[in-house]
């Protein structure tokens, strides 16, 4: 028995808890999907067959599966808990190329990437869906991509002067306001990268993320509204693209020390300065 729960979505993907309650030996019936995915297990294992080639699949080592495939599962050891990530074509394309070959399945789990997907799962229940979740699952997706893909990605190095100019544009984006600039998917469209390049260019060449970078121009843009005045903090969060007040204040919180309602009475106070 398998019980599933959104715990994100977005048109090009959507991040799924799967729980599984099975316990057989056997193999199951063929299963097929219609998309790709990545599937990571948080806690128990089991088995995976594909084109007659079986995989023990734990903690440490998940799978990448691809449209049509024929997968059979057994879970020998009883239930587990996993984390699917499904990705559609366009965005499977933009990660591993228009000509992607997959030469293997199963990916490594390292430390580093196990913690990485459990960032992926704090994101997800934090509102900024958009940015911080999508920069966090690009980080752990380009790793998978370039495990089972043979060849370069277009996640790959970059040198140092393009990273600038890229930098460039993207701040230039965000601080005009620009459309795209909503999430970090449109943005990397917009300016012709994989989202993970624009990530790692932005935390290579500023030194900070370009969900910080973001931020920062948002709370910038918060602080010139409760300067002029502004009482409606949801009608302000709204404006501004958070997920909501709470949002927007856990961010400005984060960047000033202080929440709005205490921004905008010190900002209204005479000779007064954040200190």
């Amino acid at each position: 028995m398998r019980s599933f729960a959104v715990l994100a979505a977005r048109p090009e993907f959507t991040v799924t808890a799967v729980s599984c309650r099975d316990d057989h030996k056997g193999w199951s019936e063929a299963e097929s999907q219609d998309d790709y995915r990545v599937v990571l297990v948080r806690r128990g294992r089991f088995r995976r067959r594909i084109a007659g080639v079986p995989a023990e699949v734990d903690p440490t080592l998940a799978y990448v599966g691809l449209p049509g495939e024929e997968e059979h599962f057994a879970h020998p050891s009883g239930g587990d808990v996993c984390t699917a990530v499904s990705l559609t074509p366009a965005l499977w394309r933009v990660l591993a190329g228009d000509a992607a070959r997959v030469a293997r399945s199963t990916v490594y789990i390292d430390s580093r990437l196990d913690l990485t997907h459990r960032r992926v799962l704090a994101a997800a229940g934090a509102g900024d869906l958009d940015y911080a979740l999508i920069e966090r699952l690009m980080d752990l997706l380009n790793r998978v991509v370039e495990q089972v893909v043979a060849g370069p990605t277009p996640g790959g190095a970059s040198p140092a002067r393009a990273d600038h100019a890229l930098v460039a544009a993207a701040r230039a984006a965000v601080g005009e306001g620009h459309p795209a600039a909503t999430g970090l998917l449109p943005l990397a469209e917009l300016l012709g990268v994989s989202p993970y390049r624009l990530s790692r260019a932005f935390t290579r060449d500023l030194g900070v993320s370009l969900t910080r970078y973001r931020n920062r121009v948002r709370v910038s843009r918060a602080l010139d509204r409760l300067e002029d005045g502004e009482s409606h903090l949801g009608v302000l969060a709204a404006d501004l693209g958070f997920a909501d007040q709470a949002h927007m204040s856990r961010t400005i919180r984060e960047h000033l020390g202080r929440t709005p309602t205490a921004l905008r009475r010190l900002l209204s106070e005479p000779h007064r300065g954040v200190r």
